[in-house]
């Protein structure tokens, strides 16, 4: 495995890692606000960005902590939650330290927006640029949590209706996964397996789709783009 520093021509890390952080910082805020919002400690919200680090669990977390659930449901729900960072860690093992705890945290930091990131860079990247990568990533939600966090302390505004947040942030990475696609049929059979697991099961929809895509990714033949091909 390469773990040397990649070439001059490939993009630099801080090119790489600005569109993350125009993301994350003010998302991260929102989190940070709304976390002291539902009653939580500044401290709180920067611990839940640093040993959770998953926007979309952190998001769920709010509501819970308002209804006053006890902290082991909440933590199940963001294992479930979190479970699809398992195949991401899976699919870039080759190009992680092969020991050591530099390969666990890069695994921990395998958020939706780091894994397309490192995804769409070339084979050769070395490892220390991904892990780089990875750090500041992290950073910038980090750092917008604890602007949101102190805002938050300061302020007292009503919750109603900022739950459309989260629903928000998925559309937003609906439309860069769109965007950034090489071929449209994984989005069209998401789409299709929800519609259908809506109509069959309204109450389970959800788990009854991810399982419909997971069938789907299994029967259906596959051929990588040349896109990807380039990138390994």
């Amino acid at each position: 495995m390469n773990t040397k520093d990649t070439p001059a021509s490939h993009p630099t890390i801080l090119t790489l890692t600005t569109p993350v952080a125009i993301g994350y910082i003010p998302l991260g805020a929102v989190f940070g606000f709304l976390f002291v919002q539902a009653g939580a400690y500044w401290w709180q919200a920067m611990l839940a960005s640093i040993l959770v680090y998953a926007g979309a669990s952190q998001y769920m977390m709010i509501p819970m902590l308002v209804a006053g659930m006890p902290m082991g449901p909440i933590a199940v729900a963001t294992l479930v939650v979190n479970l699809r960072h398992v195949f991401y860690g899976l699919s870039l093992l080759d190009r992680f330290p092969a020991k050591g705890w530099l390969r666990w945290y890069m695994a921990f930091g395998l958020t939706d927006e780091t894994y397309s990131t490192l995804t769409a860079l070339p084979s050769d990247c070395g490892t220390r640029r991904m892990a780089a990568l990875i750090f500041l990533n992290q950073c910038w939600w980090v750092l917008g949590t604890g602007i949101g966090a102190v805002v938050g302390t300061q302020a007292r505004i009503p919750l109603q209706g900022l739950d459309f947040i989260l629903t928000s942030l998925f559309a937003v990475l609906t439309v860069e996964q769109w965007r950034s696609r090489s071929a449209s049929v994984p989005l069209w059979t998401a789409l299709a397996a929800y519609a259908i697991a809506h109509m069959a099961f309204p109450r389970h929809a959800l788990v009854v789709a991810i399982g419909l895509c997971l069938l789907a990714a299994l029967l259906l033949p596959w051929k990588p783009s040349a896109r990807e091909q380039s990138h390994g």
